[in-house]
């Protein structure tokens, strides 16, 4: 590890206080959309079940989740550099690949896409750039990650096939609650209308490559950084 405690201990606060940041940011974006629903008439139902359908808020909120358990575990076992438990080691690295995914997705296909009305310039930017950003240097420099086995990478999976195949069942049967269209996609890339089922699958494929890409990478770091099972 080549890290004190110390620093350990710096690193971990700063988990902590980054998963608040990344909260704040999403609940700033839930208030104001509910706000916009709100005042223009739109099923608030449908709106709160679209924000939470968007694979940015779900990557987003589960960083929260495993930050503050990963934190909050280095100082309820006493500041000891020691593995984190398999699960926790491997959700945080699935999480970590989302993150750095959802911020490189995002910078490359859609930073140039003009901005609802009701989205929040700060919390777009903590979302989409300072989160994925800190998961990336947090598997270069985060302490306690633990070596696992490259089956750990193909898991990073799941998630994401779940949730395409939730968006493109769901999609049809929404009704977007801004336009008054007969879907609602979270992502113009998943839209068939914008290029055809062939486009939609194109960017399936090179997506779902991509995160297994960025999982055998975050695996890789954490093989030849982390520490060894004892």
């Amino acid at each position: 590890m080549g890290r004190s405690a110390g620093w350990a201990a710096g690193w971990n606060i700063a988990r902590v206080a980054l998963a608040a940041l990344i909260a704040a940011a999403v609940v700033a974006q839930l208030v104001s959309s509910l706000a916009g629903a709100q005042a223009n008439g739109r099923d608030v139902t449908t709106v709160v079940a679209n924000f939470f359908s968007f694979f940015t808020i779900l990557s987003n909120v589960s960083a929260v989740v495993v930050l503050v358990i990963a934190g909050l575990r280095f100082f309820a076992r006493g500041r000891t550099l020691v593995a984190d438990p398999v699960a926790l080691a491997t959700v945080l690295a699935w999480v970590s690949t989302y993150m750095v995914v959802t911020g490189v997705v995002y910078n490359l296909l859609l930073r140039g896409l003009p901005l609802q009305p009701e989205t929040v310039g700060w919390s777009n930017e903590i979302m989409h750039v300072w989160g994925p950003l800190f998961l990336l240097l947090d598997v270069l420099l985060g302490p306690c990650r633990r070596r696992l086995p490259w089956a750990t990478a193909l898991g990073a999976a799941i998630f994401p096939i779940v949730w395409i195949a939730y968006t493109l069942v769901r999609a049809p049967l929404i009704t977007n609650p801004t336009t008054g269209a007969s879907s609602w996609y979270p992502y113009p890339f998943l839209d068939p209308a914008n290029g055809g089922w062939g486009s939609v699958a194109v960017y399936i494929v090179v997506i779902a490559v991509f995160i297994v890409g960025v999982a055998f990478g975050v695996t890789a770091l954490g093989r030849v950084r982390g520490i060894r099972p004892s």
